[in-house]
């Protein structure tokens, strides 16, 4: 029997249980295969409205959760942030927020009565990117369960990274991080990760090997690097270092990616490469969000 997802809400993937993880990525492998057939709408939410709410300009996130909705017969409202109510008569059945300051969806969360689901919120958390991230790596990989997992760059400011860490610590994977001792936050090693300064030790033997955006808007003038150059020289992916992970490693990034800095463009573009295919996967896995908080899979 399939479980059901009981939250409300999608904050966070901290506070999930494995299975509610292994629900959202098990649906969104069927409308995954949805979106490769001729017809690709479900009528899961039909006669329902999502509304985004993005106070933070993220176009490839809040297109995704778009196409999600309206794939799913939703009414898709994209808000203005200085509107305060929706047309009269709609029925509101799950808002989708973006913000600057972390804990910002959970508060929403815990005012409305509608699904609230966290498109990312300050340096907290960005779930639906760590789903994402999961499906493609289970697509690759096979599996989840006892992975080794580097994740590198900007960790200090990434939502990303600990979404990640709280998903892949329930199946039991092996996470460093890795990056410049200035973009390490303090007492990250208490999440259950291993945080090094040491990129090659990082890298060596590592089954996926997530880069992360250097977020030039948040480090204040550049001071917690010396120059992006400084950076890709020291810490950059590239094939060399690439090497030293398994043979058949993936590559990931959640973009947008800075060529040449985080990543090379042969790394980024070569085999090994899955960003596409976890551009692919957003929309699948965002509609297993969306059915399962509002949905017909919520009413199963």
């Amino acid at each position: 029997m399939t479980l059901r997802f009981v939250h409300k809400d999608l904050v966070g993937i901290e506070g999930l249980a494995r299975a509610d993880v292994d629900r959202v990525l098990d649906l969104a492998e069927r409308y995954f295969a949805l979106s490769r057939e001729p017809v690709r709408k479900a009528s899961a939410l039909r006669g329902k409205t999502v509304i985004n709410l993005f106070y933070e300009s993220s176009t490839r996130t809040r297109t995704s959760f778009e196409i999600a909705g309206k794939r799913l017969s939703a009414d898709v409202i994209n808000m203005n942030v200085s509107a305060s109510s929706v047309s009269k008569g709609e029925t509101l059945y799950v808002v989708v927020i973006r913000h600057q300051a972390s804990g910002a969806a959970a508060y929403v969360a815990a005012q409305i009565g509608p699904s609230v689901v966290n498109a990312g919120d300050g340096l907290h958390e960005h779930p639906t990117q760590a789903l994402l991230d999961a499906f493609t790596i289970r697509r690759a990989k096979g599996r989840l369960d006892g992975l080794v997992v580097t994740i590198c760059g900007d960790i200090t400011h990434s939502r990303v990274a600990r979404s990640n860490v709280h998903l892949l610590k329930l199946f039991g994977c092996e996470i460093r991080v890795v990056g410049p001792r200035t973009l390490l936050p303090v007492g990250f090693e208490e999440l259950g990760v291993t945080v090094t300064d040491r990129i090659d030790d990082a890298l060596r033997g590592a089954d996926v090997v997530m880069a992360l955006r250097i977020q030039q808007e948040r480090l204040l003038g550049g001071a917690m690097i010396p120059t992006t150059r400084e950076y890709s020289k020291t810490y950059g992916i590239g094939l060399s270092r690439l090497a030293l992970a398994k043979p058949d490693a993936i590559v990931m990034h959640p973009g947008p990616m800075n060529r040449g800095v985080e990543i090379d463009p042969l790394v980024a573009d070569g085999n090994h490469s899955m960003v596409l295919e976890q551009v692919e996967a957003g929309v699948a896995v965002r509609m297993a969000v969306l059915d399962l908080l509002a949905g017909e899979a919520s009413e199963a």
